[in-house]
């Protein structure tokens, strides 16, 4: 049982703030991820997990993981040189001089395959393979969001909104010779991304399921008429990947799908308690010291201010994990130097004592810290570093 004392006798001496994974935890949840996938092979998206040492981890768990999807070059780059492969950049690429550090890679045999979305990335790409004498793998990204009578439910991604413009830009790779089109891609943010289980948001939450319901239908006809097409063009793409972990018990019985990517649900986040569909374990997750107590059931944390990225809101905020009935103070909320909270529960706390948090967001946690301590069965097991821990610093 997960409760505050597992925890606190877990990490006792160690200094505070610090983060963690509970690999136990972790394995759960990516057993779950595999009953979900519809039996398609499952691509780490990496940005929710950032740490070399867990994602090899997770590879080596079952054999439906496979490959990674990036979200930068530097990234990629690093990922090279841990001896990881089969790197999909989740996002195009336009600084020339990492076009060319990850067209080395490439013509040194790794298998790394660039986003594109547009003729003029085509073009862009074509001229620095051309020049770098390297034959470039790109993946076709398609729009996968949806307009109903003038609002747009979902994200302002690829350019690729309609049939002709996906064949357009599959005919500028397919008459290129230094790209070929190894892949297709649509990520449905509005069905992964946006929780429909917010407490008291009753309206909210009713209307975005019926728009999720409405765009799931949407989404395979459309993908499925464009993944036929490019195929009547000649072209076979070595995968089509969809998904997200909001999305894989929907994306995967896709029969145009032959992948589905994962990465938030590894370590589920808070954000993710806001889902009506499924439920992981908090895996991930970070403590701060108690070092005020301004009165008798406040209790003022150093630092933790680790605030996600996104639209802004009160669901960005770390959310107090345990113990449990802690919440966060309204008017100071999640603070640089100090977190305050309420707590009138059954635990004794005290100065030193840790609280936990678990981050908004999943990858960005590691922004925070250079290592994670890892915990299986009731005891520190390992220590991986972040990528921060490895000194990199990119987006």
């Amino acid at each position: 049982m997960r409760d505050y004392r597992y925890y606190q006798s877990v990490f006792a001496g160690i200094p505070k703030p610090f983060a963690f994974v509970d690999l136990d935890l972790l394995e759960e949840n990516a057993a779950q991820i595999v009953l979900q996938s519809n039996e398609k092979k499952i691509r780490i998206a990496s940005k929710s997990l950032r740490s070399v040492s867990i994602l090899k981890r997770l590879l080596q768990l079952d054999d439906s993981f496979s490959g990674i999807m990036c979200y930068s070059a530097p990234e990629a780059l690093h990922l090279c040189a841990a001896g990881l492969d089969d790197l999909l950049m989740g996002y195009p690429i336009w600084e020339e001089s990492w076009i060319v550090a990850l067209a080395s890679e490439i013509a040194s045999g790794r298998t790394i395959t660039l986003m594109i979305d547009s003729p003029e990335h085509v073009q862009h790409l074509e001229r620095i393979a051309r020049r770098e004498q390297v034959r470039i793998p790109v993946c076709l990204d398609m729009d996968m969001s949806s307009d109903w009578l003038g609002f747009h439910f979902g994200v302002w991604r690829s350019s690729i909104r309609s049939l002709d413009a996906a064949l357009t830009v599959a005919r500028h790779v397919s008459s290129s010779d230094y790209l070929y089109l190894d892949g297709i891609m649509g990520y449905e943010a509005q069905i992964a991304g946006v929780g429909d289980r917010y407490p008291r948001q009753f309206l909210k939450n009713t209307v975005i399921r019926i728009l999720k319901q409405q765009s799931v239908r949407q989404i395979a006809e459309r993908r499925a008429v464009i993944v036929h097409a490019i195929h009547e063009l000649g072209v076979r793409p070595r995968f089509v990947n969809g998904g997200g972990t909001g999305s894989l018990h929907l994306t995967g019985k896709e029969d145009a799908v032959t992948e589905v990517t994962a990465g938030s649900g590894f370590y589920s986040p808070a954000l993710f308690d806001y889902y009506q569909d499924f439920r992981f374990q908090p895996a991930a997750s970070f403590a701060l010291e108690i070092v005020r107590k301004p009165t008798p059931h406040i209790y003022t944390c150093a630092g933790g201010g680790y605030i996600a990225s996104g639209s802004a809101g009160k669901d960005r905020l770390p959310k107090p994990y345990l113990p449990k009935e802690a919440r966060l103070l309204t008017n100071e909320g999640a603070g640089e130097v100090q977190t305050p909270l309420f707590y009138r529960g059954t635990e004794t706390l005290d100065l030193g004592d840790p609280i936990f948090f678990r981050h908004a967001k999943a990858g960005e946690l590691c922004e925070r810290f250079a290592r994670f301590y890892c915990v299986s069965g009731g005891k520190i097991v390992e220590e991986a570093t972040t990528y921060r821990g490895d000194g990199l610093c990119s987006l």
